[in-house]
């Protein structure tokens, strides 16, 4: 709630600081006394529109100051950006709002705690803090989406399982977009990837060095002739006999080694000739075996040659050598297993939100029924309050859309009988739109802390004058009421007063606001019964007000 006031320069007021409490304070004083500039310094407060004409002649810029203290109702981190209230309780803090609006038309500064911020963060605030009734803007029953909550606390229609399937939705409508991609494209991909693999899984390929393998082989099968031929040459050098002599290398070796092995001082030098023998005689018999068994094998040829054409294909294909192949295959398995994941994943996605759309569909035709039952009973019971407050052919209509849940919530008032009615932001009537908007709290449950009364009891008067009054005095049992009047009738419910009156101080008129109690209200409110604060008749009937306000008499 509102607890202190600041205003410097505004208008005619000079300097004022108001303190405000819980409950309902009354803002009385003579006409042009400058009690609205109060209001309008409050819907400066909470990010109304600045006019530099605003400013009091001679200041360089006009400045208001307010400081709310927060319950657990209001304070979250967002909106409480001080320090705890060392007076109060868990779960309580302070705020402290200020605006300035300089004379030469520049734009206004705005400040929460003591930190420049944009006027807008101001009207955040101001939303959840105040709502300002009359002719001002700053009402938050003016927005569709309270008009809504009202409706629903009031009927007691639980949104809660209804918002979270919407969340659910969301959820998985933003999961399915993200796995993205057109499904016949990723089927494409799915079945060219599966075909490369297949075609690499069928190679076989597992020996890096298979090419340079087959290479070889090829080369010896292409030309084993040739090769039979050569290894008979070396085999005859190796092996030759003639004239029934060793003439062959290997016999040779053995004739050096037997030569040198009688001298110890040779020996080692025969044991490498034996070493040298037995190598060539091991040479000997591989060539044998090339000579003797290395046939021509054009079906093994054909085969080593479709097996390495094969290798390059594949390496054409999908990468340079079994190395590369094989790294293109690695690749590949993983992009076909995320691609078939995200397809089951769509899959289930999709059913989910088919599940669940089934779900939502009659949980939002349940709440759209509830609304559309409790609208005529919420505009019953509103009606009833403002036949009491001096609209008796008042009218009001709640409308609910006709597309489930019903969101489309609107308040419609019909101030007089005859009239049409008209959402609650185009209604011209000050007055009758404050007078609404009070009955309205009265019903609703919801609401910000503070509430401020601007021309609620404009036009009515006797009878109708101590309802206006009876039901502000119920309203502020809830919240914390501001009403600026001119009625002593609705003034005597207030739990205290606050004048306004103008004096003038060299040569210029200033506003100032004092606090009346006692001897002091009776005669304020004599003024406001008479215009007489002097007269004893009136100063007997503000007393009676009084008296009759606080035993409850004016209540029946």
């Amino acid at each position: 709630m509102l607890v202190e006031l600041h205003v410097r320069d505004l208008g005619v007021i000079e300097e004022a600081t108001i303190e405000l409490g819980p409950g309902m304070t009354a803002l009385t004083g003579e006409t042009g006394a400058g009690k609205t500039l109060l209001v309008e310094a409050l819907e400066l407060l909470l990010g109304g529109r600045a006019d530099s004409v605003l400013v009091r002649p001679g200041a360089t810029e006009a400045a208001v100051e307010g400081r709310f203290l927060l319950d657990g109702d209001v304070l979250d981190p967002g909106l409480a950006g001080g320090d705890a209230d060392a007076s109060g309780g868990a779960g309580e803090g302070e705020l402290i709002l200020a605006r300035t609006v300089p004379a030469g038309g520049g734009r206004s500064r705005a400040w929460v705690d003591g930190r420049m911020t944009p006027v807008s963060a101001l009207a955040e605030h101001g939303a959840r803090l105040v709502d300002l009734y009359g002719q001002h803007a700053q009402q938050s029953l003016f927005d569709p989406a309270a008009q809504r909550r009202a409706l629903d606390a009031f009927g007691g229609i639980d949104t809660g399982p209804l918002r979270r399937l919407n969340a659910e939705r969301r959820r998985l409508g933003s999961e399915l977009e993200a796995l993205g991609g057109d499904e016949r494209a990723r089927a494409r991909q799915i079945d060219l990837l599966r075909h490369q693999l297949g075609e690499i899984d069928a190679a076989r390929l597992e020996d890096p060095e298979e090419e340079s393998a087959l290479a070889a082989e090829e080369e010896r099968l292409s030309e084993a002739t040739h090769y039979r031929q050569l290894a008979g040459v070396a085999l005859d050098a190796l092996e030759a006999e003639e004239a029934g002599e060793a003439s062959g290398a290997v016999d040779r070796l053995g004739q050096a080694a037997s030569t040198l092995a009688s001298r110890p001082g040779l020996a080692r030098l025969a044991e490498r000739l034996r070493a040298l023998q037995a190598e060539a005689a091991d040479a000997a018999s591989e060539l044998r075996a090339v000579r003797d068994g290395w046939e021509d094998d054009p079906v093994r040829l054909d085969a080593v040659r479709a097996r390495r054409q094969l290798l390059r294909d594949l390496s054409r294909k999908y990468g340079e050598g079994i190395a590369g192949i094989q790294a293109f295959a690695e690749e590949a398995r993983g992009q076909l297993e995320t691609l078939e994941s995200v397809g089951e994943r769509t899959a289930s996605v999709t059913a989910e939100l088919d599940e669940l759309d089934g779900t939502l569909a009659a949980e939002a035709t349940a709440v759209g029924t509830a609304r559309r039952a409790a609208a005529p009973v919420l505009a019953r019971a509103v009606e009833e309050r403002l036949v009491r407050l001096a609209m008796p052919g008042a009218r009001l209509e709640v409308s609910v859309g006709d597309d489930d849940p019903g969101d489309d919530v609107t308040f419609l008032l019909g101030a007089n009988r005859g009239e049409p009615v008209l959402a609650l932001a185009k209604v011209a009537s000050g007055g009758e739109l404050a007078r609404a908007m009070l009955a309205l709290r009265l019903v609703l449950s919801e609401a910000p802390p503070s509430m401020v009364f601007d021309e609620v009891d404009a036009g009515v008067g006797g009878e109708a004058a101590v309802s206006v009054g009876q039901a502000l005095a119920e309203l502020a049992t809830r919240r914390q009421v501001l009403v600026v009047t001119h009625l002593a009738q609705v003034a005597a419910f207030a739990d205290r007063q606050l004048v306004v009156h103008k004096h003038e101080r060299g040569g210029r008129t200033a506003a100032q606001v004092s606090a009346v109690e006692g001897e002091e209200r009776i005669v304020e409110l004599a003024r406001m019964l008479s215009g007489r604060p002097g007269s004893a008749t009136a100063r007997r009937h503000a007393e009676e007000l009084l008296a009759a306000a606080g035993t409850g008499v004016l209540h029946r």
